[in-house]
């Protein structure tokens, strides 16, 4: 049987959670007020826009985004109603999205704060050399283990 986390490894792991809970939060939160634009609102629109040129196959969109059909439906949902986006009928029965103006817009108003927030929530961080060896471990961390071999 697999023993429990001793007192440093359970410190070492909260520390993780909220560091990451951190440095999402001010992200999400500093997009939120350049843009009005969610978290999930920003990773839908940089997906379509950066990946798909404005335009991309929602089932494509899950799969990038590695989201379940009902979450990213529902999430497109909310978004057409806002006018940041809109569904049309594509080849072969599938279904296209496609950003509006207003979401073009609201993407590049949320892609500087991002940027700012970044740097200053997590890269800053670092430390002048940049962390070498902490972002190597990132890497290795985020890399799944089929692909690393």
């Amino acid at each position: 049987m697999t023993q429990p986390l001793d007192e440093a490894e359970m410190a070492r792991w909260i520390a993780w959670k909220q560091a990451n809970d951190a440095v999402l939060g001010a992200v999400a939160q500093e997009i939120y007020d350049a843009s009005g634009l969610s978290a999930p609102d920003f990773a839908v629109l940089s997906r379509v826009i950066e990946n798909g040129g404005g335009r991309m196959p929602q089932l494509d969109l899950g799969a990038l985004l590695d989201w379940k059909r009902a979450r990213l439906s529902r999430q497109l949902s909310r978004m057409a109603e806002r006018g940041l986006l809109r569904r049309e009928d594509g080849p072969g029965r599938r279904v296209l999205v496609v950003a509006t103006d207003e979401g073009r817009t609201a993407l590049s108003a949320a892609r500087p704060a991002h940027a700012r927030a970044v740097r200053r929530a997590l890269l800053a961080r670092t430390g002048p050399s940049g962390g070498d060896t902490f972002w190597r471990v990132v890497q290795d961390i985020a890399t799944p283990p089929e692909a690393a071999s």
